[in-house]
């Protein structure tokens, strides 16, 4: 009876803090990247330049059901981190039941334990909290990175063939959401051919039937990018061209730390402690999780010899992390979650309401966030109803697009908006701006400047994200009378 009201009050927890989430998605301002990625959810593709499509799919979702709003785009968000929290807790318990009664256990934990401490780990990172509050590509990653770690739970501690399946298509989704799902299941198929238990199942159909289901599902975008020259193959694959080997202390230095701040310190901690852990177990579970983690942070080790890692790209490990930490025996797991939904909260509230003041370059909240709303206001104010607002700078676009007057025309100009099914923009007049960070003049092989406005500011209660100039100019023209690598936004 105690065991079950502790599972009750575990989920009418994740059910409020689900219900948080939601709220603040709704209330703090649109990221670029954010407003960038609505456009695709409003130009449905089945890839793009940047990434994957799935996260427009996920902010299409949102949309169809709280309208094209800041929630609308957010609220997939808090759905599948609760839906992953899930898939992780229901594997842990089967993990540490399965051990139980192969005398292999070595953990006070008992198996509903183990359910609540992954689910607090999980939630208590920042990548999650934040990934909650702000939609990427991540969102969406580590919801079947979690199916994925779920679906090799039934195969290898239930013997369940046809959960294969499952992971073929957590495969494929999960290339559909970000390329860096390559990374964990290049250490599933090692342990698939390496191993005696993954040789195992490689006699039987299942292995090569889930294979075929996640080539079914990743196809979308492989099709697309076979059809777009494999633009955005070469665009996140050219990041391994980078090659700085003075720097590398200092690319160590930020991937160490860029892993103790989004995972949280304390839970950075029990990752850590769940991986050492995970090394000295025998079990086929623990080792195909301990080569879902090694094999990728291998990677990012070599890269970050000569090249920056950028801190959210080892969130894809989360998932399988999340699940390791249920092997030490160390109290504490719940203030370390706790500690992570406070630093969360803390950005939140700056985010929000900016109680302390600092400059954009300390203040990421107010650099990426801050000021957005007014600012287009300010905008549309200050230029001719009829005129076209212009931006070459594509998160600019895209906020304008977002918070300007629906009847308001914002032009994108930009090579990547080729790439995009929306209507070409034909010549004529308009207002461009541009940050003063740009730290140059518009390109002529795309304007004609015919005069400048005072510049605005963008600033939220009082302290100034950034400054812009405003540029009255006339488009150049191509043959057919369309503006050079221009859009209408919509």
């Amino acid at each position: 009876m105690v065991r079950g009201r502790a599972l009750w009050a575990w989920s009418a927890a994740l059910a409020g803090l689900t219900l948080v989430r939601l709220l603040m998605a709704a209330w703090v301002p649109l990221t670029p990247d954010e407003a960038y990625y609505r456009i695709w959810a409003l130009a449905p593709a089945t890839g793009y330049l940047d990434h994957p499509p799935l996260v427009a799919v996920w902010i299409y979702a949102g949309m169809a059901v709280f309208g094209d709003t800041a929630l609308g785009v957010r609220a997939m968000g808090p759905v599948s981190a609760l839906a992953g929290t899930v898939l992780l807790a229901l594997t842990a318990r089967d993990w540490l039941r399965s051990r139980a009664q192969t005398a292999q256990i070595s953990t006070s934990l008992t198996p509903d334990a183990g359910m609540v401490r992954t689910g607090l780990l999980l939630n208590g990172t920042v990548a999650l909290g934040v990934g909650t509050l702000i939609m990427t590509p991540d969102t969406p990653l580590l919801l079947f990175m979690a199916l994925l770690v779920w679906s090799l739970g039934r195969v290898c501690l239930r013997g369940q063939g046809a959960a294969w399946l499952l992971v073929g298509a957590a495969v494929g989704l999960g290339f559909e959401s970000k390329y860096t799902a390559v990374l964990p299941v290049g250490g599933m198929l090692v342990w698939l051919f390496l191993t005696r238990a993954g040789r195992g199942w490689l006699k039987t159909p299942w292995p090569w039937m889930g294979g075929g289901v996640a080539l079914l599902c990743a196809g979308p975008v492989i099709w697309w990018n076979a059809t777009h020259g494999w633009v955005s193959f070469l665009k996140q694959g050219g990041r391994t061209g980078d090659w700085h080997p003075a720097k590398m202390v200092t690319y160590f230095g930020e991937l160490l730390g860029g892993q103790i701040g989004l995972a949280s310190p304390g839970v950075f901690v029990f990752f850590v402690g769940g991986v050492w852990l995970l090394w000295r177990q025998k079990d086929a579970f623990s080792r195909l999780l301990l080569l879902m983690i090694l094999l990728p942070a291998v990677v990012f080790i070599q890269h970050a010899f000569g090249a920056r890692v950028q801190a959210n790209w080892p969130v894809v490990l989360y998932p399988a992390l999340a699940l390791a930490a249920v092997l030490p025996v160390w109290s504490g797991a719940l203030a370390s979650s706790l500690l992570g939904m406070a630093l969360v909260g803390v950005i939140v509230v700056q985010a929000a309401f900016s109680p302390v003041t600092l400059s954009p370059h300390f203040d990421m909240t107010l650099r990426q966030m801050g000021g957005w709303q007014a600012f287009a206001q300010t905008v549309v104010a200050r230029t001719p109803e009829s005129s076209l607002l212009i931006a070459d700078e594509y998160g600019l676009a895209a906020e304008l697009s977002f918070y300007s007057p629906r009847g308001r025309k914002v032009m994108a100009v930009e090579p990547r908006w080729l790439l995009f099914n929306l209507p070409h923009a034909r010549c004529g007049e308009g207002y461009l701006i541009r940050s003063h960070r740009r730290h140059d003049q518009p390109d002529t092989t795309h304007f004609i400047v015919l005069g400048e406005e005072l510049p605005l500011v963008r600033a939220r209660h009082g302290a100034v994200a950034d400054t812009y100039s405003v540029f009255h100019v006339r488009m150049r023209c191509d043959a057919a009378g369309q503006g050079l690598d221009a859009v209408l936004l919509p």
